[in-house]
C-alpha cells in the first residue's frame, strides 16, 4: 500500500513538473492551482471532477492527464463530462476550447457561468407640484404648532405640465449552470391618472392642466379646483360668502359674517363671532374668538391656533393649541397640542378620544371632557329601536286588517261598500305614515348604532396635568377628578372608568 502511494505521488510530481515546463495555459483562461484534497465529492473517473459553486452560478472542471496511450480529451468528451455532472447552460466556450486544444490538465478551469436575473423597475409618475399631505400641522422647535403649513395652497396654471409618466423597465430572468431558470420580479405599470382639470390627449404620458386653480392629489386621483381668494378682511359689508369650491381668506373674519364652501375654508387671520361651514376641512391659522356666538362646522377636520368661546363641530379631528370655554364635538379625535395643549372650561367631546397636554387649572374651573358616545346617544338609540319595533307592529296590524277587508269584499260579504272604501282609504293613509315613521326610526337607529360602535374603546389622555374640577366622561360613564394629578389615561371598562398612568419614555 505504501509503495503504491509513493508511486502515485512520484507520478503526480512528474506531471506537475512537465506542465510547468510546457506553460500551456491560455492567458485568457481564468484559472488557479488546484489544492490537494484528501476526499473530493466531485471526483469521478481517475480523479477528474466538476465543481459547482454553492449558489450554482459557476462551474469549474479539473482533469487529470489521460493514461499513457490514451487519446487527449476532446471538446465533445469534455462537454459530455460536464453534462454528466449536470452542467447544462452558460458554458465558457473559449475556456472549454482551450482545454481541449492545449490539453490543460491538473488545475481547475472555469467552464460555466450562470446569469443573474435583472430586476425590472416599476413605472412611476414625475410630478411637477407638491403632493405631500398638508392635513397635519408642523410642530416648531419651541413646541408651538405651525398651522400656516396647513393653509398652503398648491396652484397651477392652465396649460402647465403637472405630471410625466415614466414606463416600467422590463425585467429579465436569469439561470444557473444547471439550466434552472431564476425568476426576476416583474415590473409593474401604473394606471393612468384620474381626475378633473387634467388631460393627456396630446401625449398619453404627459398630463397637462386644462384649468387654472388649486391642485389636489390623493391615491392616483388628481383634481384641479377653483379657489375663491379674498386678499383682505371680511366683515358685515362683505356679508356672506358662498362658493362651490375652496375659500381662502387672507385677512380676518368679523362678527356676523357667514361663510359656506363645498370644500375647504382657510382663514389666515382671526375669526370673531362668525359662522363657517365647510364640506371639507377648516383651517384657522390664527384661531377663533367667538364671543359664545361663533360657529364652525366641517365635514372634514378643523384646525386652529386657538378656539375660545365658540361652538365647533367636525366629522373628523379637531386640533388646536388651546380650547377655552368652547363647546366642541369631533367625529374622530379632539387634540390639544403644541406649547400649551390646553383644555379649560366648556365642553369637549371626541367620539374616538381626547388627547391634551393640560386639562383644567389650579382654580378648578369647571371643565367637561368626554370620549366616545354619550349617555344621550345610547338612550336615543334605545328609543329609536323601540320606535322601530312599535311601528313594525302597528304596520303589521294595519296590513293584516286591510287584507281581511279586501278579502271580504272579493267574496261579496261587504254589506256597506261605501263605508268600507272610506275605511280602506283611512287605513292606507295610516299605513303610509307608519312606513315613513318606520323608515325614520330605522335610519336614526342605524346612525346612532354607528356612533356607538365608533365610540367604543375611546380614551382620554392628559399627557401632563389634569386638575380637580374636571369632569371626565367615557362612553356615557362620568367621574370627577378628585385631585390634581398628571400623566393619566381614562378608559371605560365594563361600565366604569379605569385610570392608568401614561408611561413617559
Amino acid at each position: 500500500m505504501a509503495e503504491d502511494l509513493l508511486k502515485s505521488l512520484a507520478n503526480l510530481d512528474e506531471m506537475l513538473k512537465g506542465m510547468e515546463k510546457e506553460k500551456i495555459i491560455d492567458p485568457h483562461v481564468g484559472s488557479h492551482e488546484a489544492e490537494p484534497v484528501e476526499e473530493c465529492p466531485y471526483c469521478i473517473k481517475n480523479g477528474s471532477y466538476v465543481r459547482v459553486s454553492d449558489d450554482s452560478m459557476k462551474a469549474w472542471i479539473f482533469l487529470y492527464p489521460p493514461k499513457d496511450g490514451d487519446d487527449y480529451y476532446s471538446h465533445d468528451t469534455i462537454m459530455q463530462f460536464l453534462k454528466e455532472n449536470e452542467v447544462n447552460k452558460g458554458y465558457h466556450t473559449s475556456n472549454i476550447a482551450a482545454i481541449a486544444k492545449k490539453h490543460v490538465y491538473g488545475r481547475e478551469i472555469l467552464v460555466a457561468n450562470g446569469t443573474e436575473p435583472i430586476e425590472g423597475k416599476n413605472g412611476y409618475y414625475e410630478f411637477f407640484f407638491d403632493t405631500s399631505d398638508k392635513r397635519k400641522p408642523a410642530v416648531r422647535e419651541d413646541g408651538t404648532v405651525d398651522y400656516t403649513s396647513m393653509s398652503s395652497l398648491t396652484n397651477v396654471q392652465e396649460g402647465s405640465v403637472i405630471a410625466i409618466y415614466h414606463h416600467a423597465v422590463t425585467s429579465r430572468n436569469g439561470f444557473d449552470v444547471h439550466g434552472k431558470d431564476i425568476q426576476a420580479k416583474a415590473a409593474r405599470e401604473l394606471p393612468a391618472l384620474r381626475g378633473r382639470g387634467i388631460s393627456n390627449d396630446k401625449n398619453p404620458d404627459e398630463y397637462v392642466a386644462t384649468v387654472s386653480g388649486k391642485i389636489d392629489y390623493v391615491d392616483g386621483h388628481v383634481d384641479i379646483k377653483n379657489v375663491h381668494e379674498v386678499s383682505g378682511d371680511v366683515d358685515l359689508v362683505t356679508g356672506k360668502i358662498e362658493f362651490f369650491g375652496d375659500i381662502h381668506i387672507k385677512g380676518n373674519v368679523g362678527t356676523g359674517v357667514v361663510i359656506r364652501a363645498s370644500r375647504n375654508v382657510v382663514v389666515d387671520g382671526v375669526v370673531e363671532a362668525a359662522e363657517i361651514y365647510a364640506g371639507g376641512d377648516v383651517v384657522l391659522v390664527r384661531g377663533i374668538q367667538g364671543n359664545q356666538r361663533g360657529h364652525v362646522a366641517a365635514k372634514g377636520n378643523v384646525s386652529a391656533e386657538f378656539i375660545e368661546h365658540a361652538n365647533v363641530e367636525a366629522g373628523g379631528n379637531i386640533r388646536s393649541n388651546s380650547f377655552i370655554n368652547a363647546n366642541v364635538y369631533a367625529g374622530a379625535k379632539v387634540i390639544a397640542e403644541g406649547k400649551n395643549g390646553l383644555i379649560l372650561g366648556g365642553s369637549v367631546r371626541g367620539l374616538t378620544g381626547v388627547s391634551a397636554i393640560n386639562i383644567g387649572n389650579e382654580m378648578e374651573t369647571k371643565t367637561f371632557v368626554a370620549g366616545g358616545y354619550s349617555e344621550e346617544d345610547y338612550n336615543r338609540y334605545v328609543e329609536s329601536f323601540q320606535k322601530e319595533t312599535d311601528a313594525q307592529k302597528k304596520l303589521s296590524e294595519i296590513v293584516e286588517k286591510m287584507t281581511e277587508i279586501v278579502k271580504q269584499k272579493r267574496l261579496g260579504k261587504d254589506i256597506n261598500s261605501e263605508a268600507t272604501d272610506r275605511l280602506l282609504l283611512a287605513l292606507n293613509e295610516k299605513k303610509d305614515e307608519l312606513f315613513e315613521a318606520l323608515d325614520k326610526a330605522k335610519k336614526e337607529k342605524e346612525l346612532l348604532a354607528e356612533i356607538i360602535e365608533k365610540g367604543k374603546g375611546s380614551v382620554i389622555l392628559a399627557n401632563e396635568k389634569i386638575f380637580r374640577g374636571v369632569t371626565i366622561c367615557v362612553e356615557g360613564t362620568r367621574m370627577q377628578v378628585p385631585q390634581n394629578t398628571s400623566f393619566m389615561r381614562y378608559k371605560n371598562e365594563a361600565g366604569r372608568i379605569v385610570t392608568s398612568v401614561i408611561v413617559v419614555n
